[in-house]
């Protein structure tokens, strides 16, 4: 049953569970299903928000590896079942339907169409950073958003924090545990008030709030900020926080969101909605590391499992 490209043309495929994204956490639910001897559908988009990155870290056993190469592993490791199907598709459209749900897909002009008695949604995050010119050509090398996974390869430089949001303060202080040479930029945005200054300031943190032209570098990498008055100031590394959007319009179901957007889940991944879940990224608390959203992927995947046995999902009839 195992594919592994293209889906066959106007074939409707019937699984157990549908697992919609193969960043970590869909990746490790989709084996932890396949384990369970769940037939499992899993789809690839391979649209990963971490493309530009070239090393992750903290991942037991694979620090260093890169992103794209994580996937790729964890990708071959679920094909490897019998019991997995991996696409590569656009999921277009999740709905419940004649007591199952229907999954729609396109990739260059092939469609997918799948029936399952659950979903989980593991489609991550799509990010929206400062409109500094130069900076994505920075990303991944220079220029960071997870401080948690790449902070230690910057440890004691001098480095930038671009921070346009209100906890702009409280991310700083995190940047800091890996450096004594910080300096914030918000870019002339009104998020900073007198005691946030003073939070900063008795931290040892620099504070520039003028608006910022660029970045500026070479081959070698980040060499300082520009300023919209001409000033440079120097920094070999940066931290960015850019803001963080969930794109689901694609399910047509009522699901419980919080102010950022992201899917409110219990502890096991489960929406409210029967027979949908949500796990990585696009649960709160948003972004987290690899590893941490691999382990979110386990949980959920037993979560689903257990459902499925006791009947809460059983929608068996339905898809057959």
């Amino acid at each position: 049953m195992t594919s592994v490209g293209e889906p066959a043309a106007d074939a409707v495929l019937s699984v157990d569970v549908a697992v919609i994204g193969a960043g970590p956490a869909g990746l490790s639910a989709a084996l932890n299903l396949v384990r369970a001897r769940r037939t499992v559908l899993l789809v690839d988009a391979n649209r990963p928000r971490n493309a530009a990155t070239l090393r992750s870290h903290g991942f037991i056993t694979r620090d260093g590896v890169s992103p794209l190469e994580l996937r790729r592993l964890g990708r071959d490791e679920v094909a490897g079942y019998p019991e997995a199907t991996v696409v590569q598709s656009v999921v277009d459209r999740v709905a419940r339907e004649g007591g199952a749900w229907t999954v729609h897909g396109t990739w260059r002009g092939t469609e997918l169409d799948a029936r399952a008695r659950s979903v989980v949604v593991a489609t991550g995050l799509r990010e929206e950073f400062p409109a500094f010119p130069s900076l994505r050509a920075f990303y991944g090398t220079s220029v960071h958003s997870c401080v948690e996974c790449d902070g230690y390869e910057h440890s004691g430089a001098p480095l930038a924090f671009l921070c346009e949001t209100a906890d702009v303060v409280d991310r700083a202080l995190l940047v800091a545990t890996w450096t004594d040479d910080l300096v914030v930029y918000t870019n002339a945005a009104a998020v900073l008030d007198d005691r946030a200054r003073a939070r900063l300031a008795a931290a040892g943190v620099g504070l520039d709030e003028r608006p910022v032209a660029d970045l500026e570098g070479d081959r070698n990498g980040l060499t300082g900020v520009r300023l919209a008055d001409g000033d440079v100031r120097a920094h070999t590394g940066a931290f960015v926080r850019p803001r963080w959007h969930a794109d689901l319009d694609w399910i047509e179901a009522r699901l419980d969101r919080d102010a950022d957007g992201l899917v409110r889940v219990d502890r096991l991944g489960r929406t409210g909605v029967a027979g949908l879940y949500a796990v990585g990224d696009v649960t709160p608390p948003g972004p987290e590391q690899l590893v941490v959203a691999a382990g979110h992927g386990a949980v959920t995947a037993a979560a689903v499992h257990r459902d499925l046995v006791s009947g809460l999902e059983d929608l068996r009839d339905a898809v057959q």
